[in-house]
């Protein structure tokens, strides 16, 4: 891992560039205009800066502990392994990667944007697709999650119709949310994430005084699954989705403040922050002797309930909802984004890049919120398998990005650069053999009614015709796009 750790960080500021436009380019002059009527925009600070990027990051990766008690199915020791070594070979090439290509081409669409001019539209095509067809899976789930915890604390609040109401209104907050900007977005994440953390530091310390003062034996060994091999490859499996969607925070860039700086510092920051907040509380429950077996999707609240009392596993439960609520608003945020990317490129309606005085392509908003709301009473008991499944995809084709643009535009400024050549060639390979281990590992898993693995192949498969139906039916001349700042 060398070649990562020593990773060369190039500084220089770029002011102006022309970008590539797959339709023509603007005179330069006006080129140089925009970009640098932008950059001035950004540095009067109406950009999301550097802390609210890394909060909104953050949520959009992790949300906190929550939702990694299955790693412990292989015990404590191999969970603990994992959460440890991952982000050298999972987080850190991504965090390379997205920074280079992120501080290169900070634009609204960003890894849609990155593989189209790699690759070309048509491959930035499938790079959307397998996007936005994993959120319609993956953003259901978290206001089902909000009304989970709720339920924890007022089983009455969410019987009958109240449980489906609750999760439309945190969709539409989210929307409302998002409609006033990105730094909305991200003021509200620092907030929220101090919420949500705080009950775990406290957690923490009691844990701490547990193992320290009444003598309970450290448990490092033992497994809450019987069948060893399998509790290892479902520990994979859950840590692998717990550290993915570092991409996501890429499609906003136009509306963060000093892109080409404040990306790389961000995403490596913000690996940093999510392997503590999962190594962290794991270790403090092993050291206070809480048994592996003890933990099942959820618990977190009995855990500290045992060791602080109830208050305390109330504050987890809120915390839980404080996390579904964060991540659906910062997805939103990420994801929306998208279509009117593609908007603007004549491959959907020019509607979705409409936008409203805060910036925010607020059709595009509706639209993915009434998308996720359709999705909200379908069954994905195979989420985890789907995602890794077309995440791992789109993630691929931008590490063959990051090398092909190395290829063809050497002279391309990186404020941020991942190395020589040779180190952008191999950054991407442990996480490409992680995610072909993945779909092999979830070949057994099922989803609508047939294997996981065929599903996400099907809903991948269809990326090509849909490309075609788009170019048909909303292919327009397109306006001149300007480049990064």
């Amino acid at each position: 891992m060398a070649f990562l750790l020593g990773a060369a960080i190039r500084t220089r500021y770029i002011l102006i560039r022309p970008d590539f436009s797959p339709r023509g380019q603007a005179p330069i002059e006006q080129l140089k205009r925009s970009a640098h009527s932008k950059h001035r925009a950004l540095r009067r600070g109406h950009g999301l800066r550097l802390l609210p990027l890394i909060a909104a990051t953050f949520f959009m990766v992790s949300g906190g502990p929550y939702g990694i008690e299955d790693i412990l199915s292989a015990g404590y020791r191999t969970g603990l392994i994992l959460l440890l070594a991952l982000p050298l070979v999972w987080s850190l090439p991504a965090a390379l990667m997205i920074g280079e290509l992120a501080s290169a081409l900070p634009e609204e669409g960003g890894f849609y944007i990155w593989v189209r001019r790699a690759l070309g539209p048509f491959w930035g095509y499938q790079e959307a697709w397998l996007s936005l067809t994993a959120s319609i899976f993956d953003m259901a789930i978290y206001p089902t999650l909000f009304v989970l915890y709720l339920g924890r604390l007022a089983p009455t609040w969410i019987a009958g119709w109240h449980g489906l109401a609750w999760e439309l209104a945190l969709i539409a907050a989210c929307c409302v949310w998002n409609l006033l900007g990105a730094p909305a977005v991200g003021d509200g994440s620092v907030g929220l994430s101090a919420l949500l953390l705080f009950p775990f530091a406290i957690l923490v310390v009691a844990a701490a005084w547990h193992g320290a003062h009444l003598h309970t034996p450290a448990v490092w060994t033992g497994s809450s699954h019987p069948a060893g091999g399998a509790s290892l490859g479902t520990a994979v499996l859950v840590a692998l989705w717990n550290y993915m969607g570092w991409d996501n925070a890429s499609t906003v860039a136009r509306e963060v403040d000093h892109p080409q700086r404040n990306y790389p510092r961000a995403v490596l920051l913000c690996a940093l922050l999510v392997m503590v907040t999962y190594v962290v509380p794991l270790a403090a429950a092993a050291w206070a002797g809480i048994p592996a077996a003890q933990f099942t999707t959820g618990s977190w609240a009995n855990v500290a309930g045992s060791l602080a009392g109830p208050w305390l596993g109330i504050a987890i439960v809120a915390g839980g909802m404080l996390t579904a609520l964060g991540m659906f608003n910062a997805l939103t945020l990420s994801y929306s984004r998208l279509p009117m990317a593609l908007s603007q490129d004549g491959l959907l309606p020019a509607a979705l890049a409409r936008k409203n005085r805060y910036g925010v392509p607020w059709v595009a908003v509706l639209a993915c919120a009434v998308a996720w709301a359709l999705a909200l009473r379908f069954s994905f008991e195979r989420l985890i398998s789907l995602d890794l499944i077309l995440y791992g995809a789109s993630l691929i084709l931008e590490f063959l990005a990051l090398v092909v643009l190395r290829i063809r535009e050497p002279r391309l400024e990186r404020p941020f650069r991942a190395g020589g050549l040779l180190s952008a060639c191999l950054i991407g390979a442990a996480p490409s053999a992680l995610i072909v281990w993945a779909a092999w590992a979830a070949r057994g898993e099922r989803m609508a009614g047939m294997p996981a693995l065929l599903f996400g192949a099907i809903v991948a498969a269809a990326g090509p015709l849909f490309f075609w139906l788009s170019k048909v039916l909303w292919s327009r001349p397109s306006p001149v796009t300007v480049g990064a700042d």
